[in-house]
């Protein structure tokens, strides 16, 4: 058993649902390396979150994006936490919906994408800055 990770820095990103498949492959070569294996992706961010949807149509992540806005609206009375701006705790529920991880088979060295499948960087806050993930490789 072979067991690689590193972590990624990602650059800030405007809000919304942003690609980041390349960057993942770029940050852990040594998947390269595995016949048989598994490749987890973890966010160390709470207002952002990752998933895994459509890598073609970019209007899917605008959707994505427009549809998040309505399911959680800003500016709710009811939200205690607000000291970093209306945005924060709506990016916070968007991130717990979401998930802070994404697992993905590893197969022949690649990640075992289907062929309309991407890995989004799902950026919830209206100023963030960067991303740290924490990438994860392990197999045969």
């Amino acid at each position: 058993m072979k067991i690689f990770q590193k972590q990624l820095r990602l650059q800030p990103q405007a809000r919304g649902f942003h690609l980041i498949t390349a960057d993942v492959e770029q940050a852990l070569p040594e998947v390269k390396q595995l016949q048989t294996g598994m490749c987890q992706v973890f966010i160390q961010h709470t207002s952002a979150s990752l998933t895994i949807n459509e890598n073609a149509d970019p209007t899917v992540r605008e959707d994505f994006e427009s549809h998040f806005n309505e399911m959680v609206p800003e500016d709710q009375s009811y939200y205690k936490h607000t000291y970093e701006g209306p945005d924060d705790m709506p990016a916070h529920i968007k991130a717990s919906l979401l998930g802070s991880s994404v697992s993905i088979p590893v197969t022949n060295g690649k990640l075992a994408l289907g062929t309309w499948q991407g890995i989004y960087l799902c950026e919830h806050r209206n100023d963030a800055g960067s991303r740290k993930l924490i990438v994860t490789a392990w197999g045969i």
